[in-house]
């Protein structure tokens, strides 16, 4: 403990002698270590990348392949720079290696033991075999369980004792049990179950495809082949007639949406469209003869003026023999009688003529060699196309439209033209490559649609218009006859007020004139009259109200009516 505490103390006095800088160094030298430490750690502690096949591959072209399919399984690689081909884990591994088998995109060249390396420890002979098989068959199992169709496998690989003799020895021989995951159909992919033979040819050494067995859960045999050749044809047909089907479908589409622009697609609602077609592929070998072009012809040209002739001259040999004179006969030496028979000798020292002409002539014909690869064509093409006329209202001398017996609108027909049609026709040939040669069949006909449904529902909506707008007009007129009621009710009622105020105001005239003169007589007679506060302020209050009528009778006459209207 004394050493530990003066190397801290030590370590103290230094600190304190050192100046602000070089505490900076050291603490900055004391967290780059701690750096470098905290990263080799986290990079000793990452994952590391397991190969999918241990041999580096050179070929660029099949390395990019194999990556851009083992991508097409969502899996990230990475290439070392030996060029192995890495993935994250073994599982991933493992299946990777089962889709490039099952693809036929292992490289060529390559071991195929490689992507089955197990570092193994053997001590005998038999234990090394007997562990070999074991880790054989196990990654096989591996590969298998690896395919994302299958829940379970079950692999057992049969290897027989070595024989002296080759006619001796047996055969080696495999079974694979496998359990599809719920919905599957691996088991009705042939394209799979042949992967997974090339599995086990590939990874054991004389395996053959006729000692490989394939079963389900069942027990069914997948990999009979031949005996699914049925299966295959279905399966086949299926297709072409999928395919079929999808050219039926963009040409009835193209041709549809033409119609319909011109149309309207009211009245071109649908087009039929067949096409039979030659699915199956055949090399064609022909020889034609045909006639020998000497002038093509000149396009934009109304007439042909090409020159063809059936053949030329290549070489020509022509031989003549010509005799005139006496015939001769030689008879031999002289005294001796010739061998000239008796026939010929009547022929002697007459005159005769005799030509003879050979003609040899080498002709060139115009000969054709077509060596091809015939893939799936068109046989026959057959449209056919509905186009429906204008239907239009009748309307009477008063424009409202003509209605039937029934209750129904009556319409008009009108059909298409025959140069319509006939356009329509030519423009279907152009869009499906029509050719009468091959039996092409296009017809554009005008059939009018049953509007039936259609034309009621037009009527309901007409007659549902009409009586809305009749009820409208009703309620209006309706409205119209109470405004005018009220207008009339307020005229007659403000006139009836006004003769009322009148008659009043008259009334009140008369007894203020003869309360005036009832005053002025007793004046003249010297009669002291008396006249109460009550009757002054009402002769007074009278007086306002005269005034202020006369000042202001519109303010007059609303006092009088809100007078009214409360009581």
């Amino acid at each position: 403990m004394n050493w530990l505490k003066r190397l801290i103390a030590q370590i103290t006095g230094l600190w304190g002698k050192w100046s602000m800088i070089q505490r900076i160094i050291l603490v900055g030298i004391a967290v780059a270590a701690v750096g470098g430490v905290v990263v080799l750690f986290s990079v000793s502690s990452a994952p590391t990348m397991v190969p999918v096949i241990d041999a580096p591959i050179r070929d660029e072209d099949v390395r990019d392949r194999i990556i851009s399919r083992i991508n097409e399984e969502g899996v990230r690689t990475s290439v070392s720079p030996t060029g192995v081909v890495q993935v994250p884990d073994d599982i991933t591994a493992r299946r990777m290696r089962a889709i490039l088998i099952r693809e036929d995109l292992i490289p060529k060249g390559t071991d195929p033991w490689a992507i089955f390396d197990r570092e193994r420890w053997t001590i005998t002979d038999f234990e090394r075999n007997k562990n070999f098989q074991r880790s054989q068959t196990q990654m096989v199992t591996d590969h298998i369980k690896a395919m994302a169709e299958i829940d379970n496998a079950i692999v057992t690989i049969v290897y027989p004792e070595r024989e002296l003799f080759r006619a001796d020895q047996n055969p080696v021989s495999a079974s694979v049990l496998i359990i599809p995951k719920p919905g599957s159909e691996i088991t009705r992919d042939r394209k799979k179950i042949e992967g997974i033979q090339k599995t086990l040819k590939f990874a054991v050494e004389g395996l053959s495809d006729s000692n490989i067995v394939i079963t389900d859960q069942a027990g069914n045999v997948l990999n009979d082949f031949e005996g699914m050749a049925d299966i295959d044809f279905v399966a086949r047909v299926k297709k072409e007639n999928e395919l079929i089907q999808i050219m039926e479908a963009k040409y009835r589409a193209l041709v549809l949406a033409s119609l319909q622009e011109n149309f309207s697609a009211d009245r071109v609602r649908d087009i039929n469209i067949k096409f039979d077609m030659d699915m199956s592929r055949r090399n064609v070998e022909k020889e034609e003869y045909g006639p020998i072009i000497i002038k093509p012809r000149t396009p934009g040209l109304a007439y042909d003026d090409s020159i063809q002739v059936e053949s030329i001259t290549r070489s020509k040999n022509t031989s003549s023999t010509k005799w005139e004179g006496t015939g001769y006969n030689p008879e031999g030496p002289a005294g001796v009688e010739g061998q000239t028979p008796p026939a010929f000798k009547d022929m002697s020292n007459l005159y005769g003529r005799m030509t003879q002409e050979t003609l040899f002539q080498n002709e060139e014909l115009n000969k054709t060699m077509t060596q091809e690869e015939r893939s799936p064509q068109i046989d026959r093409v057959t449209v056919a196309v509905n186009i429906d006329g204008k239907w239009k209202w009748k309307y009477d001398e008063k424009g409202k439209p003509v209605i039937n017996p029934d209750g129904s609108i009556e319409r008009e027909y009108t059909p298409v033209p025959a140069e319509q049609l006939r356009a329509a026709q030519l423009l279907v040939q152009n869009a499906v490559g029509y050719n009468a040669g091959r039996g092409d069949s296009v017809t554009v006909q005008n059939i009018p649609i049953d509007r039936t449904k259609e034309f009621a529902e037009e009527d309901a909506a007409y007659f549902r218009e009409k009586q809305l707008q009749t009820t409208i007009v009703v309620f209006l007129s309706g409205l119209a006859i109470l405004l005018i009621a009220f207008i009339i009710f307020r005229t007659v009622s403000r006139e009836m007020e006004r003769r009322r105020r009148l008659a009043e105001d008259e009334r009140a005239r008369r007894e203020a004139a003869i309360r005036e003169s009832a005053i002025r007589a007793a004046e003249d007679e010297g009669v002291a009259v008396s006249v109460s506060v009550e009757e002054r302020t009402r002769t007074e209050l009278q007086e306002t109200v005269a005034n202020m009528a006369k000042e202001h009778p519109e303010d007059v006459a609303q006092l009088i009516r809100t007078w009214l209207m409360e009581e």
